[in-house]
């Protein structure tokens, strides 16, 4: 099930005490053992979000849901934990890739690059360009045959050999504030 995401079952994993810790986490949490989106928009806090902000939320829950049941279960959970701490920087690549992938087809066009963008902004706040100039500069770096569309391929050579697209992406998908969210077990509210 980790290999979904690109976990690779490395020592670098979450050990033993780690999981246990997330488990207790976890449950407290959601009892049920599984977390539906409703109470994944909860625990980190992320009511009232804009229309586009609430649309990144739901690709996010979607893609962590891995079998696609409508929950995330502590399984999938403690793989995206695994992912977010120690995933290496192509595991992050190719999980960024399915997220921005909305419709699924295995490549990302314009159209879903803004969309997520535009919705990651209304969460993170104000960025040093507007989606339209960032979804222009993927494109233009790394849409390397320019026929509109992003392969996986494309998009994991093209990030990684271009260093201020790798550390720009990888500073507006960071996830690691809902990880404090879940760590301090603390639920918000807004």
């Amino acid at each position: 099930m980790f290999d979904t995401m690109g976990a690779n079952g490395s020592s670098d994993d979450i050990n033993a005490m780690e999981i246990h810790h997330w488990y207790t986490k976890f449950m407290k949490e959601c009892p049920s053992g599984q977390l539906c989106l409703h109470e994944f928009k909860h625990v980190l806090g992320l009511q009232g979000l804009t229309q586009d902000a609430n649309k990144y939320v739901e690709q996010v829950f979607h893609t962590f849901d891995m079998n696609k049941d409508g929950f995330i279960d502590f399984l999938e959970f403690i793989a995206a934990i695994n992912l977010v701490i120690r995933g290496k920087i192509d595991q992050k690549l190719k999980w960024y890739f399915k997220l921005y992938d909305a419709d699924g087809n295995g490549s990302i066009d314009k159209k879903e690059l803004l969309s997520i963008f535009t919705a990651i902004q209304a969460i993170n706040g104000n960025q040093s360009m507007t989606p339209e100039e960032f979804t222009n500069m993927v494109f233009q770096k790394i849409d390397v045959n320019n026929d509109g569309e992003l392969t996986l391929e494309e998009f994991i050579n093209g990030v990684e050999s271009d260093a201020s697209l790798l550390e720009l992406i990888s500073k507006s998908f960071d996830l690691s504030n809902v990880l404090k969210v879940i760590q301090s077990g603390r639920r918000h509210s807004i």
